[in-house]
């Protein structure tokens, strides 16, 4: 941090909000009835939700080039659009594992599937968990690439999103410097 009192309330605050998100991210998973049968609505369901992400970043890029603070607003970006993504995953697979059992090598609770979705999308891949299926490893390939899109091409709209902002910021104060790491606050 900058030693500047304002930005580590920034900071703070920045926190405190993606904690909460993610709380409350983590509780509808946990707390929601995900008892349907897996079906084309569930993957349709779970397009939209990515599809969704895909237009919170969107979204999100315009608020980080707005902002005071573009790398703490790109930091709560992440912090609010990928929990999110990663929980759709699992909802998923738990969805097709209680529908058909068979589809991946255990059983999956709903914190197996979070934690297999955890293993793709970080791309560890432990093996204790695998899929099966032809629809589990379509899926499963779906998300390995929807996680490279989602690493890659946001993580890039969001690192330009910071530097405009920063531009900007700069051209508003007149200051022409622009140091410090991308997502500095």
């Amino acid at each position: 941090m900058d030693g500047n009192p304002g930005g580590r309330r920034s900071a703070l605050l920045t926190a405190a909000r993606a904690i909460l998100s993610l709380t409350a991210v983590l509780a509808a998973y946990y707390l929601l009835p995900l008892d349907s049968s897996f079906t084309a609505g569930t993957v349709a369901v779970l397009a939209g939700g990515v599809l969704l992400v895909a237009l919170l970043i969107a979204w999100q890029v315009r608020t980080v080039m707005r902002s005071a603070r573009p790398g703490l607003r790109a930091i709560a970006a992440v912090a609010t659009a990928l929990p999110f993504f990663v929980l759709l995953f699992a909802a998923t697979y738990y969805l097709l594992e209680r529908s058909a059992p068979e589809s991946f090598t255990e059983t999956l609770s709903r914190t197996d599937a979070l934690y297999f979705t955890m293993t793709v999308f970080s791309t560890v891949g432990f093996g204790d968990i695998s899929p099966r299926t032809e629809l589990a490893r379509l899926l499963t390939t779906g998300q390995m690439t929807a996680n490279f899109l989602l690493i890659g091409v946001a993580a890039r709209f969001l690192l330009g999103a910071v530097q405009e902002g920063r531009r900007l910021r700069s051209l508003e104060t007149g200051d022409d410097e622009q140091d410090g790491p991308p997502f500095a606050p």
